[in-house]
């Protein structure tokens, strides 16, 4: 395991916190004194100065400057968002780790990895905002250790979830809210939050929850797929063999049996194999070969996601398009 840490004075908690959450907040709050923190208000209320992220590693590239390296990477988490993440030039203490994973990457290895970073967000000519953070301690870890992350974190987005709705129904001021049963450490940043953003739907950040405890329970073993789904099929009454169909290059035989037909990441593995002429195999594709195999459309959407984020055995080149990782 590589692990960087660096002891800092009355640093702010790093707050558990999924990337689709984070890249959808563009109010930051500038400290008002010289070593009064900044943060960036998430529309959950989350006043983020620092950060513990993590996923797959999803982009890492040096780039060099005049004052040294420094490296940008992405991580991809369980919400299918991505994280940003930099290592400056004046962080040198962290560039010979930066740099064994680097060549991993570039050798084609994709690994899962923590990172406690502190928000950072850059203004453009237009007014937008774009965040990311800047790595303060960071490590490879096992699958284990991302599960527990994945679970603490929708625990946290799901606190803030019910604190946004008890304060849709009370007064926009400390005392109201937390007569609501908004907790104190979130009363500050819901008041900024409902005041810049205004109303919006919060239902995408509950999916993001069930994403992150779906993969949490396909990686420790305990979720129990899903029955296929039901098809309005006619029985065959022909005694013909059934004809291969091709579907955007992936081979599939049409079937009436409810049983799966094996194990679902050989499926989808296999229709990759099969169909990847060097540009990857769309998405629709191979959930297509996995139902046609028997299996439910939502088990074979997690158990891409769970090749790609958790057991590293494709990747996505490019959106929708999936290769086997040699």
């Amino acid at each position: 395991m590589i692990q960087q840490t660096t002891r800092r004075n009355a640093r702010q908690s790093a707050i558990r916190i999924f990337a689709q959450e984070y890249s959808d907040a563009n109010l930051p709050e500038e400290g008002s004194g010289e070593y009064d923190p900044s943060f960036i208000i998430t529309k959950l209320g989350a006043k983020i100065n620092r950060a513990l992220i993590g996923g797959v590693i999803d982009r890492l590239e040096r780039r060099e400057g005049d004052n040294g390296p420094s490296y940008n990477g992405h991580l991809r988490d369980a919400t299918g968002g991505t994280h940003r993440f930099n290592i400056a030039a004046f962080q040198p203490e962290l560039h010979a780790d930066i740099e064994e994973l680097l060549h991993r990457f570039e050798a084609g290895d994709r690994f899962l990895m923590m990172v406690v970073g502190k928000a950072r967000w850059f203004e453009s000519d237009d007014g937008g905002i774009f965040t990311s953070f800047r790595a303060e301690e960071f490590s490879v870890v096992e699958r284990e250790t991302y599960v527990r992350w994945l679970v603490d974190t929708a625990a946290a987005t799901l606190r803030r979830l019910d604190a946004q709705v008890a304060s849709l129904e009370s007064d926009l001021t400390p005392a109201g809210l937390e007569a609501a049963g908004v907790p104190r450490d979130l009363v500050d940043g819901m008041i900024l939050a409902r005041g810049h953003y205004g109303e919006f739907d919060a239902e995408i950040y509950r999916v993001g929850v069930l994403q992150g405890l779906q993969m949490a329970m396909n990686t420790s073993g305990n979720f129990e797929a899903a029955p296929p789904e039901s098809f309005d099929v006619q029985p065959t009454t022909t005694t013909e063999p059934q004809q291969s169909t091709v579907m955007d290059g992936v081979p599939f035989t049409p079937t009436t049996s409810s049983e799966p037909d094996g194990n679902v990441d050989d499926v989808i593995k296999t229709a990759i194999s099969i169909a990847d002429q060097g540009q990857g195999v769309p998405y629709d594709s191979l959930v297509l070969a996995a139902v046609q195999a028997g299996f439910s459309r939502l088990v074979a959407e997690d158990a891409i996601d769970d090749l790609r984020d958790v057991k590293c055995e494709i990747i996505e080149p490019r959106f929708g398009f999936f290769q086997i990782l040699e």
